[in-house]
């Protein structure tokens, strides 16, 4: 296991490695941990949806600590581990847990693992988050297929020079979140049963929820839902040519809504509740891209 000296930060000051050969670094490291088994498709899994790696098959488990220069997660609930097998016959690998900006990691280090995925091989990213409903028409329990986002973390992992020097970092954000993945998703929510939605996904930098108030406000904005992550990951993952869906499981209403007062427990709780529609929905997701492929 590696030293924690050696998780450096990507912004130090003084000699360093750049970040390309800092994810080069990585990536021949967790590749030779996968047995070089070139995942197509890589999962984030968010707060209180990391359940959905035990439904990966003959499932190598990577701990974030084994792999060079990348951060460990510190939410609760996020287990911090790379797990790299097959779903539905697709080679996946899977964030079970996430990085986030509020636990104090820089918006290079948040976009990293994503970057780090592309490299093993991976064209297509599944993004998911546990988030606040902000469109009174959802239901705590639904689902949120994303179809754009508005960005307020104030962070961007294509500042500076680190990014530009492998991928162009005046990238489009049009269409995002591809039409043909968000299309397959509902379809998939549909025959099996499942409430979701489509919507504008605010993100935030947390870790404090948020005001009556600012809900207002980004209802005004065109917001549906809210949460503290994603956008970067997205961000990055458009940055080197990814493909991207992004889901959100609505574990409540947002502050001030139906006078909501939401709390990490709840998130928690209703991740639990609905992890088996979670799994579900993630399978006939993966057979569609397998059908697409």
């Amino acid at each position: 296991m590696m030293g924690e000296s050696e998780h450096m930060d990507i912004h130090d000051a003084g000699p360093r490695k750049s970040l390309d050969e800092m994810l080069d670094e990585a990536a021949h490291k967790l590749d030779k941990a996968i047995d070089g088994s070139k995942p197509q498709i890589g999962v984030v899994l968010g707060s209180g949806l990391g359940g959905f790696a035990e439904q990966i098959e003959d499932a190598i488990t990577v701990p974030f600590a084994d792999v060079p220069f990348m951060r460990k997660s510190t939410a609760a609930g996020h287990v911090g581990r790379f797990v790299a097998g097959e779903v539905e016959g697709m080679r996946v690998i899977a964030m079970q847990g996430r990085l986030h900006g509020y636990e104090g990691y820089t918006s290079q280090e948040v976009a990293f693992p994503i970057w780090l995925m592309r490299r093993l091989g991976t064209e297509t990213l599944i993004t998911t988050n546990a988030a606040g409903a902000i469109n009174e028409a959802y239901h705590v329990g639904d689902f949120c297929v994303m179809a754009d986002h508005i960005n307020l973390t104030g962070r961007n992992p294509l500042v500076g020079q680190d990014a530009n020097a492998f991928a162009p970092r005046f990238i489009s954000l049009y269409e995002a979140y591809d039409p043909r993945l968000r299309a397959l998703a509902l379809d998939a929510a549909r025959r099996l049963g499942i409430a979701a939605h489509e919507g504008t996904y605010l993100g935030l930098l947390g870790p404090s929820f948020e005001t009556p108030a600012e809900i207002r406000a980004f209802r005004t904005l065109g917001a549906d839902t809210v949460a503290m992550s994603v956008v970067e990951e997205v961000i990055a993952a458009r940055h080197v040519g990814m493909r991207v869906l992004g889901i959100s499981l609505c574990t409540n209403m947002a502050c001030g809504i139906e006078g909501a007062n939401p709390d990490d427990d709840e998130v928690r709780d209703v991740g639990e509740w609905k992890a088996t529609d979670f799994d579900r929905l993630m399978r006939g997701i993966i057979v569609g891209i397998k059908g697409i492929a």
